[in-house]
């Protein structure tokens, strides 16, 4: 079993739905990577910057998940990083009401020496200078780095994105989003130019519609659990990002087959986080719970066909 180092946002959300609304909750990339990759009981730690009204609580939750937080600086006087949203009907278009960057403003990025040699790094959704500045710090080339990127750093930092992309093995991006890097239309078209790029792997992920795995001429097709209800999208796709990151680290295997492993079981943790509000889903999450829907997953999606 490998070490798994997360790289990402801690933060504060206030989310408001077609269901109700928050007022500050726990949040932030690194957070939902961690409480999803927590699941296969292995050893992660989390680099992160909040400022000192970040409750105790919330990093008693973090360590009480056997998530290593000594790389969590905690800015004195500082404020901690929040984001406010309202999602419309759909649930698929949402408002950004308010961003405070706060300390994040200025982190500066230190992975603690016990996490130099993690076998897996999860740099999740943050400027890509800062993933770069952790993939940098490593002792030694981990077995696999994964990102996740999104639109805005497309949009204003592109040549910093596309050298980080140059180092990494996975990149786990929306649809939308690999349009918009690729100029390609076909996800099948933007899966090989993202290819060249540098990745090995490439994870396309399709919200309500499930994710593609992309490799060579392999893709691998994964559906999204069909839910009565959507409460808060928020946080999905970091979820999703644990859920695989975890499991390829748990398991130590990085072959094709094992990575369509880790989409389904990163597509069943996510089908857990939107079902409340922020992370309160994952706090309370078993591994019943989540055997049972794994078997659902497998009985959506395993089916035999006579060829005539």
């Amino acid at each position: 079993m490998g070490k798994l180092l997360i790289v990402g946002t801690v933060a504060f959300d206030a989310i408001e739905t077609p269901f109700g609304q928050t007022d500050k909750i726990l949040g932030g990339a690194a957070t939902f990577i961690g409480l999803a990759a927590s699941q296969f009981g292995l050893d992660s730690a989390i680099v992160s910057v909040v400022g000192d009204d970040f409750p105790s609580e919330y990093l008693n939750l973090l360590k009480s998940r056997n998530i290593d937080i000594s790389g969590l600086k905690i800015v004195k006087g500082g404020k901690t990083f929040f984001w406010k949203g309202k999602y419309h009907n759909d649930m698929n278009t949402r408002d950004t009401l308010a961003t405070e960057l706060n300390v994040l403003a200025d982190f500066d990025p230190i992975v603690p020496e016990d996490y130099k040699d993690a076998e897996v790094v999860m740099l999740g959704n943050l400027h890509p200078s800062i993933q770069l500045s952790v993939i940098n710090q490593m002792k030694k080339r981990p077995k696999l780095i994964i990102l996740d990127t999104m639109n805005f750093w497309m949009d204003n930092t592109l040549e910093e994105l596309t050298e980080v992309i140059q180092h990494i093995d996975v990149i786990t991006i929306n649809d939308e989003e690999a349009r918009q890097l690729t100029g390609e239309y076909s996800l099948v078209k933007a899966a090989a130019e993202i290819q060249k790029m540098g990745p090995k792997y490439v994870v396309i992920k399709k919200g309500e519609h499930g994710a593609l795995l992309f490799h060579k001429d392999k893709v691998f097709f994964a559906p999204a659990l069909p839910l009565e209800e959507v409460f808060d999208p928020t946080g999905a796709g970091d979820t999703f990002a644990g859920g695989f990151a975890g499991y390829l680290a748990a398991t130590d295997n990085i072959s094709f087959n094992n990575l369509k492993n880790a989409v389904i079981h990163g597509s069943n943790l996510a089908s857990f986080c939107v079902e409340r509000f922020g992370t309160e889903r994952m706090q309370d999450l078993d591994r019943k719970q989540i055997e049972k829907r794994l078997h659902q997953f497998k009985a959506l999606t395993q089916f035999d066909i006579e060829l005539r």
